[in-house]
């Protein structure tokens, strides 16, 4: 990694909640207070429904916006852009800190072929996560859409992505001991709803993976194929249940866990611009 992993340390083990963005039109990287200043009057503004207020005055929610350097790919890449909600202290006491409600920020990582063609007033940042309440998310959403023109949606994830996932996590190497690979199914068509639980050792994973891959460095559908056509081979040799017909919606590992509504945890600095690169490619797949 070439960033500073303290810098980037509190985006680990929290939930975010994915999205995908198309280009910002006539976003400038240099008036983010000004954008934070408008962005916390149309907070307020919506909070009031509607009654109008004065941009600068002292209000309820306090807005950050600032630049995560360290969280790019390529030369290409636009920096991100990180994005704070803070509930101001009612305390009159000098030492009374603002409580933190709300994260976002807007990043692209390898986003190449997204941004090699695009117009001078755009800036591309197709990957937006978010912590905190749906409120807010809706809030900031509607800003940046009415401000630059674009357009938020949610990023699911499809089981065929998350079986890349467990495969390319599960043969990632990791310093401290790694928790367990898990696999998360759904059974379809039932009156209650029903999963499975699929727990592998890290090291029995690997070894399966390790034995699967043709190239290091290099991964196929095919070998994504074989993984997962083995694990579904060795469950039902021991419970008699076929999880390839049921649908896969959670995969979690050391580096990372994801869900198929579009909510990722990621683990381990180590491997987070290599997280960020495969949500990334989803985001501009889902834009293109």
């Amino acid at each position: 990694e070439s960033g500073d992993p303290q810098k980037t340390a509190f985006l680990l083990r929290k939930a975010w909640t994915l999205y995908s963005v198309t280009p910002l039109y006539r976003f400038c990287r240099g008036r983010l207070r000004d954008y934070a200043r408008l962005l916390s009057a149309f907070i307020a503004a919506e909070k009031q429904k509607g009654l109008a207020v004065a941009v600068g005055v002292e209000l309820d929610i306090k807005v950050a916006l600032s630049s995560l350097p360290d969280l790019r790919g390529s030369e290409q890449d636009q920096t991100a852009i990180l994005v704070q909600l803070s509930s101001r202290s009612q305390a009159p006491s000098r030492t009374s800190e603002d409580k933190l409600v709300w994260l976002g920020w807007l990043c692209c990582v390898y986003g190449d072929d997204l941004s090699e063609n695009m117009p001078e007033d755009f800036t591309c940042l197709p990957l937006f996560l978010t912590h905190g309440a749906e409120s807010y998310t809706s809030l900031v959403g509607s800003w940046f859409q009415k401000t630059f023109d674009c357009c938020f949606r949610r990023l699911a994830i499809s089981p065929l992505n998350l079986s890349w996932m467990v495969a390319m996590w599960a043969g990632c190497k990791v310093d401290k001991a790694a928790s367990a690979v898990e696999l998360i199914f759904s059974i379809p068509r039932l009156l209650q709803s029903l999963d499975i639980s699929y727990a592998i050792h890290p090291e029995d994973a690997k070894a399966l993976w390790d034995t699967v891959q043709k190239t290091p460095g290099e991964i196929t559908q095919e070998e994504v194929d074989v993984f997962m056509d083995c694990l579904y081979s060795h469950f039902h040799r021991h419970f008699k249940i076929r999880l390839s017909a049921a649908k896969l919606v959670k995969v979690s590992t050391a580096v990372a866990s994801a869900h198929c509504d579009g909510i990722i945890k990621i683990q381990h600095s180590q491997y987070l611009s290599g997280v960020l690169m495969l949500l990334t490619e989803l985001a501009i797949s889902q834009i293109q």
